[in-house]
């Protein structure tokens, strides 16, 4: 796995433009990213040619820890984030094991984090994209949003906003995979993983 002391990391939030979206589960990936954004000081604008939305910043307290970071919204819908993402990884010239993508997981309780570096899409679209994109080799924040109540299909259980119960404790587990995120960038994965996978 090869990084870049002098490139940035790329953290990308998974989700679909739109006010329509902005709740959905499927959507907490923009959600941590608002977060960092807001803790870096910065605001998310257009990035260029690129589909998408990015901030420029520094992640940590001045000194050896601190790190570059790029934070992007892909704006293409989830389904179509690769394309986005590839061109900024190309553009800030990021190595892949230095792009961090951050969504919801469906196999995990609601709130649940886990950190890990590569491995498959487990049928979320916004991974399946990025994978055919640049590899499978970059890391993933995965946000718990557990499986779909009844017989509810996936897609209108991730397209739907969480529930009012959940939505309680929505901003401390953003809160805290917005910790992760750092975690991972400043100090590596197994740090990251020891501090924050439940």
């Amino acid at each position: 796995m090869s990084t870049d002391a002098s490139a940035p990391w790329l953290v990308v939030g998974l989700g679909n433009p739109g006010p329509e979206y902005a709740m959905n589960r499927h959507n907490v990936g923009f959600m941590v990213a608002d977060l960092l954004a807001e803790r870096m000081g910065g605001r998310f604008k257009r990035a260029g040619k690129a589909q998408a939305q990015v901030v420029e910043g520094r992640v940590g307290p001045p000194g050896p820890l601190s790190r570059r970071v790029v934070l992007v919204k892909p704006m293409s819908f989830m389904n179509l984030s690769g394309g986005p993402v590839n061109a900024l990884r190309d553009f800030y010239k990021v190595p892949v094991a230095q792009v961090v993508a951050v969504h919801d997981e469906l196999d995990i309780d609601h709130g649940t984090l886990r950190l890990k570096l590569g491995g498959g899409d487990n049928g979320h679209n916004g991974l399946k994209s990025i994978t055919r994109a640049m590899g499978p080799e970059y890391h993933r924040v995965r946000f718990g949003i557990g499986r779909p109540p009844g017989r509810m299909q996936v897609a209108d259980f991730v397209l739907k906003d969480f529930s009012s119960v959940e939505r309680k404790e929505l901003d401390f587990f953003v809160d805290r995979a917005a910790d992760a995120v750092e975690c991972l960038v400043r100090e590596g994965l197994e740090r990251a993983q020891g501090a924050y996978n439940s």
